[in-house]
C-alpha cells in the first residue's frame, strides 16, 4: 500500500508538473539562477583558495648559519626542525652553493663580483628555508630559533640570524587576508543561499496559490496531508534536478570559453576544475536543488493545509 501510495504521489507530481508549463518553466528558471550563483561562489572560493595556495607557498622563513658552523652540526639541526609538528619542507643549501647563486643574482654587477673575486674566502654561511603548514607557525619556528628555548641555545654558536623578523608584516598580513577571506565567504554563502531560498519559495507557492482550490477539494473528500503536500515537493524535486543539470550545461561551455581569460585573470585553470570535479560538483548542485526545491514546497502548502 505504501508503495503504491507513494508511486501515485510522484505521478500526480509529475502531472502537475507538466500541466503547469508555464509556472514549473518559471520555477526551473529561477532555481537555475539559485544554482548558477552557487556554482559562481564555489568557482570563486576555488579561485580564493588557490591564491592563497600560491602566496602561502612563496613565504617562508630563511635561517643564515655563521660561516664558521660545521656542516655536521647544521645537518644535525635540520633533522630536527623537519620532525616538529609545524614544518612541512625545509631546503638546505650550502655555502659553495649559496656563492653560486649570489653570483647568478648579481650577475651583472660587475663591481660586486669583483670585490668577491678578491675575498680569500667564500663570505657566505648555508641556509635553511622552512616552510610552515600554516602561515600562523612561523612565529613559533622562530622563537624555537631564536629565543630562549632550549634548541636556540644549543645552536646559538651557528646560527647568524634569522629573517622571520623582515618577513613578519607580509605574514601577518597573509594571516589576516586568509582569516578574513574565510569568513566573507561564509557570510556572502549565508547571505545568497537566503536570498536564493526566499526566490525559490515565492516562485513554488505561486504554484500553490494556482492549485489552491484542488487543494481544499482533496481536503474535503479527506486526503491525508502527506498525499496533498507531496506532489508539490515531487514538483520541487523535479525541478531542482532539471535546474542542476541546466546549470551544468551552462558553465561547462563558459568555463571552456573563457579558459584563457580566467587563467591570466584568477590564476587558476576553472575549465579543468570544473571537468576534474564533474561529479561532485552536479552532486553537491542536485542536493541543493531538490533540498531547497522540497523545503520550499513544503512550506508554501503549509498554509492550505492549516485552513
Amino acid at each position: 500500500m505504501f508503495w503504491v501510495s507513494t508511486k501515485r504521489i510522484f505521478r500526480s507530481g509529475y502531472i502537475n508538473f507538466k500541466r503547469n508549463g508555464i509556472v514549473s518553466l518559471a520555477s526551473v528558471l529561477m532555481m537555475t539562477i539559485t544554482l548558477c550563483v552557487l556554482a559562481s561562489l564555489i568557482f570563486l572560493q576555488a579561485a580564493l583558495d588557490f591564491s592563497l595556495g600560491q602566496i602561502k607557498d612563496n613565504v617562508d622563513i630563511t635561517v643564515y648559519f655563521s660561516t664558521s658552523a660545521s656542516e655536521s652540526k647544521i645537518l644535525s639541526l635540520k633533522n630536527t626542525i623537519e620532525k616538529l609538528p609545524e614544518v612541512a619542507a625545509t631546503e638546505y643549501i650550502e655555502r659553495e652553493q649559496s656563492l653560486a647563486l649570489f653570483k647568478e643574482r648579481h650577475a651583472n654587477d660587475f663591481l660586486t663580483l669583483q670585490a668577491l673575486d678578491e675575498l680569500d674566502d667564500n663570505p657566505l654561511g648555508a641556509t635553511l628555508t622552512i616552510k610552515a603548514k600554516d602561515p600562523s607557525q612561523y612565529e613559533t619556528i622562530s622563537n624555537l630559533l631564536d629565543g630562549e628555548s632550549d634548541l636556540a641555545k644549543e645552536n646559538a654558536s651557528i646560527i647568524d640570524r634569522i629573517n622571520y623578523h623582515q618577513n613578519k608584516v607580509v605574514i601577518d598580513r597573509l594571516n589576516g587576508l586568509v582569516a578574513g577571506t574565510e569568513r566573507l565567504g561564509v557570510a556572502i554563502t549565508i547571505a545568497l543561499a537566503l536570498v536564493s531560498m526566499l526566490i525559490t519559495f515565492i516562485t513554488i507557492r505561486l504554484t500553490i496559490y494556482i492549485a489552491r482550490e484542488e487543494i481544499s477539494v482533496m481536503r474535503l473528500v479527506g486526503a491525508a496531508n502527506r498525499y496533498i503536500n507531496g506532489p508539490f515537493i515531487v514538483e520541487g524535486i523535479i525541478c531542482g534536478v532539471i535546474a542542476a543539470a541546466l546549470t551544468m550545461l551552462i558553465y561547462w561551455p563558459v568555463t571552456y570559453v573563457l579558459h584563457d581569460t580566467l587563467v591570466g585573470f584568477l590564476g587558476i585553470d576553472l575549465f579543468d576544475y570544473f571537468t576534474s570535479n564533474l561529479f561532485q560538483l552536479f552532486g553537491l548542485l542536485l542536493l541543493t536543488g531538490v533540498i531547497m526545491s522540497s523545503i520550499a514546497s513544503s512550506i508554501a502548502v503549509r498554509r492550505y493545509l492549516r485552513k
